[in-house]
């Protein structure tokens, strides 16, 4: 599979690596000061300010979630680059369109692959 990613520009798999680096900043940053926020929160207050906290928890370890994901998925995307297998789709193998690239730098999927993926998690989710 190696071989398909010399038609990956090098510019661009250049380009999506500081787009993934930043991202991977920006996600390290924001998950960082959301758990400052959490706790430099008052652990004082009645039962309305005990509640809003327990909200706040819950919405960080949510955000948290997502942001972790994203994170393994960027992870992944940096491996990719290095084993030389970034930009091709994971379900076609053809590669990933470029301006997808740009876009979303962590994405496995062309759009064809995309769709097929979707029609075949509609399938099995009913």
């Amino acid at each position: 599979m190696a071989h398909q990613t010399s038609h990956v520009s090098e510019k661009l798999i250049s380009e999506c690596r500081q787009k993934l680096i930043q991202a991977k900043t920006d996600i390290l940053n924001r998950v960082k000061e959301a758990r400052m926020n959490l706790d430099n929160d008052d652990k004082g207050g009645d039962e309305a300010d005990q509640t809003v906290r327990v909200l706040a928890e819950a919405e960080f370890l949510s955000m948290h979630e997502r942001l972790r994901n994203q994170l393994f998925e960027i992870e992944s995307a940096l491996g990719r680059i290095e084993s030389g297998s970034f930009g091709v789709c994971e379900e076609t193998e053809e590669l990933i369109e470029p301006e997808r690239l740009r876009a979303i730098p962590w994405t496995r999927l062309s759009i064809e692959g995309a769709e097929i993926r979707e029609s075949v998690d509609r399938r099995y989710a009913r």
